[in-house]
């Protein structure tokens, strides 16, 4: 029997991949598999050797802060990898933590293929990272197309695949009338998977909340949460005693909720593809403490925080990061779009553009799995 670790290092990652397995297992439905992920690779009856919240950390200083459990995390999850034996380890995206171990794996097991999906960021910071990675990585599956150069440069294997997010998923009938009362005006809200963001961000967005019911009188403001974070993010929004604001963590009801929202507001990731995908206008914020934003300023040598800026090499989605990221300046901004449907018209426009240089004439996750398949 053939074996594959899937290995994540956080939920993002474990949505990516989650989706790319479910294709390989209608494939081939004989292969054994172990990971170290989330929610959604738990979902398909994939066992994780670990709780994926352990090597969810976020930030230069917080890394340093705990070098030692990373480290033993590290060497752990390799371990068992090698117990495993895999024919393929499958790594997807947090290259800090999941490179690490494969080149571990790698050193100890040469024999055992390596697929790295969703590459690391080299032409934001860091390019010669490149150099390195070839060394223990067999094959890379790339998000979008203008990364080739940078691997292709090395000669480095690698595929152009396409992003699953955009893809069109089939949708489970959900009348959303049951969650909440018919024709409510629905903003949504992402602040973030990890625990130091929403610790960061959630107050600063309550606050615009409270700002926004001031003008506005009608809005539900929808917090999309992780399980895992829910009970943080609840202990948070009970305090300020805002009563217009709903959390939801079904996976299956959060793109219904997306879809029937009127306007994003969104901490900077991958989740800015999903909101473009469903045509809501939005807007992004960030917010890291000063050391790291300090490096990132010194290290990071492109002007935007969102892929689809960098793509377009525009501010096509506004971008409220640091200083900028209040609960004044948002609430001007999401005002701004509010009260000019033009406004919303030309981002919606500008990001279809961009996100059809994104897509591939074949599935993103078949392609990927497909890419497994003819690995083992």
């Amino acid at each position: 029997m053939k074996k594959i670790f899937i290995l994540t290092g956080e939920p993002s990652g474990d949505r990516l991949a989650a989706k790319v397995i479910s294709k390989l297992k209608t494939k081939d439905p004989k292969i054994s598999y172990l990971c170290l992920g989330g929610e959604e690779l738990k979902s398909l009856g994939i066992n994780s050797i670990s709780d994926l919240n352990q090597v969810t950390y976020l930030g230069f200083t917080r890394v340093l802060l705990n070098i030692f459990k990373i480290k033993k995390k590290i060497n752990e999850t390799a371990e068992k990898i090698l117990e495993f034996n895999p024919d393929i380890l499958f790594s997807v995206d947090s290259p800090d933590f999941t490179l690490r171990v494969v080149e571990k794996v790698k050193k100890n097991s040469p024999k055992t293929k390596t697929i790295h999906f969703v590459a690391p960021q080299v032409w934001v910071w860091r390019e010669g990272r490149v150099k390195k990675i070839k060394k223990f990585i067999d094959h890379i599956l790339l998000l979008f197309k203008f990364e080739k150069k940078y691997w292709e440069k090395e000669n480095v294997s690698c595929q152009f695949v396409g992003h699953p997010l955009l893809e069109n998923d089939k949708e489970a009938k959900i009348e959303i009338n049951q969650v909440f009362k018919k024709n409510t005006a629905i903003i949504s809200v992402f602040p973030g998977s990890r625990e130091s963001e929403l610790k960061v961000l959630t107050p600063i967005l309550l606050e615009f909340i409270k700002l926004m019911n001031v003008k506005y009188e009608d809005f539900l403001y929808v917090f999309h949460s992780t399980r895992s974070q829910r009970s943080n993010l609840e202990k948070m929004i009970n305090k300020s005693q805002i009563n217009n604001i709903e959390i939801i963590s079904d996976e299956k009801i959060k793109d219904h909720i997306l879809k029937k929202s009127i306007f994003a507001v969104s901490k900077s990731g991958t989740i800015s593809l999903e909101i473009c995908k469903r045509k809501i206008p939005s807007i992004i914020i960030y917010k890291m403490n000063f050391l790291n934003f300090l490096i990132v300023k010194i290290l990071v040598k492109i002007k935007y925080a969102n892929i689809l800026n960098i793509a377009a090499n525009q501010m096509i989605i506004p971008e409220l990061l640091q200083s900028k990221c209040n609960p004044r300046e948002i609430f001007k901004l999401v005002s701004s779009f509010l009260d000019d449907q033009n406004k919303i018209k030309k981002q919606i426009s500008n990001t279809e553009k961009v996100l059809d240089g994104f897509r591939t004439k074949n599935l993103p996750t078949e392609l990927a799995a497909d890419s497994l398949w003819k690995s083992l």
